[in-house]
C-alpha cells in the first residue's frame, strides 16, 4: 500500500480502523426497545430508514448484547429518536449492566406490548421482518406499524465517542 498525497497513510482493515473512521461520522441517537419476560433496550447509532413502501427501518445489534436474546425472539420493537435533552437517557441505555427501565427512566407499555420511552422526539412501533447475520451482529429489518413524530426539541447526535446537540 502506498500513501495518496493529502490523504494520509492507508491502514489495513481491522476493528480499530472501523471504529476510528466511524468516530468521525456523526449519527443520530435512537433507543431500541422490546419486551420478552422483561423489557430490554439499547442505544443505537445504526438506525437507518430503508424504504418508504413498505415503510422499513433497520439497525444493528450485537449478538453478545444483553438485549439480543429478547430481540432475537421479539415480534415487535420500539424505535425512539432521542432529543439533545436526553444525553443521560442515551447513556443509561448504552451502559452495560444498568437497570435501564428503573427510575428516572419514564416509560409506558405501548402498542403490541412494546416499551415506549416518554419525552422522545419521535417513536415507532415496528414488526420485525428479518434478522440478517452480519459478523458478530445481526441486522434487524422491521416494518413500521404505528408511531408519533410530534415530540419537541432538537436531535441528539453521537460524534467522537460523545453525545452532542445539533449546532447551526
Amino acid at each position: 500500500m502506498t500513501a495518496t498525497p493529502g490523504l494520509g497513510t492507508p491502514r489495513l482493515a481491522n476493528p480499530e480502523l472501523l471504529r476510528s473512521v466511524f468516530r468521525r461520522h456523526a449519527s443520530g441517537v435512537a433507543v431500541i426497545t422490546a419486551h420478552g419476560t422483561h423489557p430490554v433496550g439499547f442505544t443505537a447509532t445504526s438506525l437507518t430508514s430503508v424504504a418508504a413502501e413498505p415503510p422499513l427501518v433497520s439497525f444493528g445489534v450485537g449478538t453478545g448484547s444483553s438485549s439480543w436474546p429478547v430481540l432475537a425472539e421479539a415480534e415487535h420493537i420500539g424505535v425512539h429518536i432521542l432529543g439533545e435533552h436526553q444525553q443521560e437517557l442515551a447513556g443509561t441505555f448504552a451502559r452495560s449492566g444498568a437497570d435501564r427501565f428503573a427510575p428516572p427512566t419514564s416509560w409506558r407499555t405501548g402498542p403490541e406490548g412494546v416499551p415506549l420511552l416518554d419525552g422522545v422526539l419521535a417513536w415507532l412501533v415496528c414488526r420485525v421482518v428479518a434478522r440478517v447475520p452480519a459478523g458478530d451482529h445481526r441486522l434487524v429489518l422491521a416494518e413500521v406499524v404505528t408511531g408519533d413524530p410530534e415530540g419537541v426539541g432538537r436531535p441528539l447526535l453521537y460524534h467522537q465517542g460523545r453525545f452532542n446537540g445539533l449546532r447551526d
